[in-house]
């Protein structure tokens, strides 16, 4: 396997300098382990300040104080029971044989629709309660390989759907406790926002990285369909699903895209990717990236929340100072009428049939198909252990969406698939062509997020997505800090880009973190006492 060898040549770099030059006096740092990047951590690792164990330590210790104590997040599923153990082998074969990857210890949450073979994979349903998967997902090996630790399974909404389940109910958003954390991906959003690990893994079908990215106040990255194997991920829709990185800092999703991405002979569409896709994706990040960039700038995403709109507003000023030229462009109002409608209309029939072909890989004790699943989801009528419990919202779908929008043999699903997502990949591109265009921003959510208690409903959204186009095109999507309402309450810009830019989204992303610096710590998961790492002298 090839080293990770940059650190070691940025030692001996600074050992030259010091020797042919005067150097300023060494200057030690401290910084909360939550608040660190993961070339933070790294360095910490090198200089010895650091060890994996002890990183380890302090994420458990986070869990344990937020998760079901204090303000009782719930976002952990279940935890790696051998995770210390784990974090001690990497930290002997790190002296001995320096590190995998610059994941090398760093702890991972995994959204729990995606295999482990050590931990169970529920889809959060108390359906699939303790069903242990034959292997590892493909971008968990990719992981185990680099060296990375999984830390915890996290909540999500049911089968990647709603923001619930029926493992680990309702997560609550650390930034207000009684506002929702989105979905799917709420656990994974919930749990990087709260610093219950550097990095963590969602799933996109419809914006399930992105919306809990951005309600949680986080970074967030729906990449090309295709750049990462879906291979071992419990499917909605093949034809929109993907893995994504959620993490603290661009710089973060950037490192760990570079370890996952790669073709797998078992997922076809990574076949999309030959030659496009990059070992190394933070030789992109530059400071200055916006510099001569040309921004599409897509309003029709405003208008819903004037808090939003000003910190979208303020934003595009940011840019605009840096050096970018801002380009208004539009959508089609018959589009904007009919994508997101399109989007809930192309995974029930997928859902139907791909799921029961994951069902067919667990135990002979699980349901082996959608018809299996409502069944047995008669049979949950009371609550469980640990939020364990009924969840109509999502079983109700079962029926009412997943068996009543037919099959993927039906007219109107074959239209969508085989001609409405390539006139919208086809129209996006012209957009970007047209206007010679770097990326396209809007804000991520157009309003700050619901309140838990409202009621949910079971109709099909219909509303203007603005997410939902990248699932359509299958291009990348990244989601950036940007600002705060007026109750504090984060907010968020994507930037939308073409077929495999993530190298140009990630800079643009980083350059616009660099100037705005528009993270901050949710106020129910606060600094905790020891929970700061030294970095080397300076």
């Amino acid at each position: 396997m090839t080293r990770w060898v940059p650190a070691r040549i940025a030692i001996v770099v600074a050992f030259v300098l010091g020797v042919v030059g005067s150097a300023a006096p060494a200057k030690a740092e401290q910084i909360d382990f939550d608040k660190a990047t993961i070339a933070q951590l790294n360095a910490a690792f090198d200089a010895g300040t650091l060890t994996a164990e002890k990183l380890v330590e302090m994420c458990l210790e986070r869990i344990k104080a937020f998760d079901r104590d204090g303000p009782k997040l719930h976002a952990i599923i279940s935890l790696n029971p051998n995770a210390l153990e784990i974090a001690r082998a990497l930290d002997a074969e790190r002296k001995t044989k320096g590190p995998r990857s610059p994941l090398h210890g760093i702890p991972v949450i995994f959204k729990d629709n995606i295999d482990t073979v050590d931990m169970p994979t529920t889809g959060g349903s108390v359906l699939l309660e303790g069903s242990m998967a034959p292997d590892d997902a493909f971008l968990v090996k990719k992981l185990r390989d680099g060296g990375a630790i999984i830390l915890a399974k996290v909540n999500l909404g049911e089968f990647a759907n709603g923001s619930q389940s029926s493992m680990g109910g309702q997560s609550l958003n650390p930034h207000d406790l009684a506002r929702t954390p989105a979905g799917s991906s709420g656990g994974t959003g919930v749990g990087i926002a709260a610093g219950y690990a550097p990095l963590g893994l969602g799933t996109d079908t419809g914006g399930s990285v992105r919306g809990p990215s951005s309600v949680n106040g986080i970074v967030g990255l729906k990449p090309t369909h295709g750049l990462i194997s879906r291979d071992g991920i419990i499917p909605l829709a093949l034809s929109l699903d993907t893995g994504g990185p959620m993490a603290r800092s661009v710089y973060d999703v950037a490192v760990s895209l570079g370890v996952m991405a790669g073709v797998d002979r078992a997922d076809p569409a990574t076949k999309k990717s030959e030659g496009k896709f990059h070992k190394d994706y933070t030789q992109f990040l530059k400071t200055g990236a916006l510099k001569g960039a040309r921004i599409g700038v897509a309003r029709d995403f405003t208008g819903a929340d004037p808090d939003v709109d000003w910190v979208f507003e303020a934003a595009l000023k940011a840019m605009e100072k840096a050096g970018a030229t801002l380009v208004e462009v539009r959508y089609p109002k018959w589009f904007l009428d009919s994508s997101r409608r399109a989007v809930y209309t192309l995974f029930p029939p997928e859902f139907r049939a791909q799921i029961g072909d994951y069902l067919q890989t667990t135990a002979p004790q699980y349901p082996k198909s959608i018809e299996d699943l409502i069944e047995r989801s008669y049979e949950y009528t009371s609550m469980g252990k640990d939020g364990a419990g009924p969840n109509p919202y999502r079983w109700a779908f079962f029926e009412e969406r997943d068996i009543a929008h037919g099959t993927m043999t039906d007219p109107g699903y074959l239209a969508l698939r085989d001609y409405y997502m390539p006139m919208t990949t086809a129209m996006v591109e012209g957009m970007f062509a047209k206007d010679k265009l770097d990326a396209i921003v809007y804000p991520t959510n157009m309003q700050r997020p619901d309140l838990i208690a409202s009621p949910p409903g079971v109709a099909i959204p219909t509303a203007t997505s603005p997410t939902g186009i990248a699932n359509l095109t299958g291009f990348p999507d990244l989601v950036v800090p940007a600002g705060f309402t007026t109750d504090d309450l984060p907010v968020t810009i994507s930037f939308f880009g073409t077929a495999f830019s993530e190298p140009k989204l990630l800079a643009l992303g980083y350059s616009f973190e660099q100037i705005t610096h528009a993270l901050r710590r949710p106020v129910n998961a606060p600094a905790l006492p020891g929970g700061k790492i030294d970095l080397p002298e300076r």
